[in-house]
């Protein structure tokens, strides 16, 4: 008899699929608990061998994806996440909308383990998007009511929220932009240090309502050339506070979350950051100093021992910055290959962080169910899901977040335990929700949407085609 070593809590998904793909019957199947050892055999006797193989091969690369993990205190039932993706469909105070919840209410249905609410911006003051949710005093009781109603459809995922300010991503047309160097073809007013001194209160008091509100905990940003990014990069080379030595241009990021441990002061609320270890062009994180685009991980890799050592729990490894270097943030289907640097990235981190350190894996999405742009590879070995049994399995990351295909369809989980992968929406990497999001109208998918396949059609009759793709 053959032993399958599975989790408990995968048994009903493994009979489940054992007995479709095999054509048995329920008395057929015995399946039976030691430990973690599940025999599995035939009343009529042993399955031929080479079928029984196949069985195994496919129970092992499905198992990896739904065995619990722990975040902190906390644990996950499954190793999928959802990434933070802005849609720009608040109400003019930042609080969700109808639209909001719908798109949440589809999240948690899904089951990932955990679910990331897209950047929500700690003012309004300096923000990029016109209808961007905020998590200020005044969405106390929004935020509360949101999150109350997203645990009523499914109470299991962890329910973290990224908290952000834009900086010099701010939009001139309806905020104040601001900057910590003038960037070329960015720019700015220049922040001050006591600028920066008022921006950690408000990260440290939306990390406390955040708390209060009933989130799980929080994605600190340090990624996406938002202000955290530009206050990390080489490219910071002014001579203040916050620049110049790395010792200055990690203080904003290590003082916040010193204090938001500190002031929350709960073991159970778990605090971790969203990183670009690279962001491909002069100056940015992960370069090797303010002229040059050259990787240097050397710095990016003591950030996250630096945060981990003031309590991140997990790190979202991501690389580029959106506004400047797209297509590295979210690989692009014509030229998929950048996601092999991604894997290169999270390797990096997994290398250098504690074991119960979790590091997330993102830009799985262009990978699909392997019908890709990937050469050199079958293509049953180059799919999402491929990549991310492989990966986690190999120790390069812990778990994988799916952005772009969330908005695509958010319920593979589910679909994968109820034995439907045959029913997931696999994510066209069209680009058509970033379009949205640069023209700042609410984001959805256009392919799988009809509201939004409309939407798209309507907006470019009315506005022309887009001029540029940068967000």
């Amino acid at each position: 008899m053959d032993i399958l070593c599975i989790t408990q809590k995968a048994v009903e998904f493994y009979r489940m699929n054992l007995r479709k793909k095999l054509n048995l019957g329920r008395r057929e199947m015995n399946l039976r608990m030691c430990l973690l050892c599940i025999p599995v055999q035939s009343e009529r006797g042993e399955f031929q061998q080479d079928v029984l193989q196949q069985e195994v091969l496919f129970m092992e690369e499905n198992d990896i994806l739904f065995t619990p993990i722990k975040i902190g205190s906390r644990q996950v039932e499954n190793r999928f996440a959802i990434n933070a993706m802005e849609c720009c469909d608040s109400d003019e105070e930042g609080n969700p909308t109808d639209k909001t919840y719908r798109r949440y209410e589809r999240h948690f249905r899904g089951e990932s383990g955990v679910i990331v609410l897209e950047a929500i911006t700690v003012t309004y003051e300096s923000r990029g998007r016109l209808m961007e949710l905020s998590v200020m005093p005044r969405n106390r009781k929004a935020l509360t009511k949101f999150v109350s109603e997203m645990k009523k459809v499914n109470d299991k995922p962890l329910f973290f929220w990224q908290l952000t300010h834009s900086g010099e991503l701010s939009h001139p047309d309806f905020s104040r932009r601001v900057c910590v160097k003038p960037l070329p073809g960015f720019g700015g007013d220049l922040l001050t240090e006591e600028d920066i001194g008022k921006i950690m209160d408000q990260f440290v008091l939306s990390a406390k309502i955040a708390h209060d509100c009933g989130a799980d905990g929080i994605d600190f940003k340090l990624c996406h050339g938002y202000l955290g990014s530009q206050l990390l990069r080489p490219y910071n080379d002014r001579k203040w506070k916050y620049g110049g030595s790395w010792e200055n241009r990690t203080r904003f990021a290590y003082e916040t979350y010193e204090r938001i441990i500190r002031e929350v002061n709960d073991p159970d609320f778990i605090v971790g950051s969203k990183v670009s270890i690279w962001e491909g062009f002069p100056g940015g994180q992960g370069s090797a100093g303010p002229d040059t685009a050259i990787i240097d991980l050397t710095e990016s890799l003591n950030l996250v021992k630096g945060i981990e050592e003031r309590g991140a729990r997990f790190i979202l490894v991501s690389a580029g910055s959106p506004s400047i270097t797209l297509a590295l943030s979210q690989p692009d289907k014509s030229i998929p290959d950048d996601v092999y640097l991604h894997h290169t990235f999270q390797k990096a981190v997994s290398d250098v962080v504690k074991p119960e350190t979790v590091v997330i894996g993102s830009a799985y999405s262009v990978l699909r169910n392997g019908k890709n742009k990937l050469l050199a590879v079958k293509e049953e070995e180059a799919s999402a899901l491929y990549w991310a049994r492989k990966n986690i399995k190999d120790g390069v990351c812990d778990m994988i977040a799916f952005g772009r295909q969330s908005l695509a369809d958010s319920l593979i989980p589910l679909k994968l335990k109820e034995g439907r992968e045959d029913e997931i929406k696999w994510c066209t990497a069209c680009d058509n929700c970033i379009e949205f999001l640069i023209r700042q109208k609410n984001v959805g998918c256009a392919t799988y949407d009809r509201e939004y396949t409309e939407s798209l059609k309507r907006i470019r009759e009315e506005e022309g085609s887009l001029r540029a793709k940068h967000t």
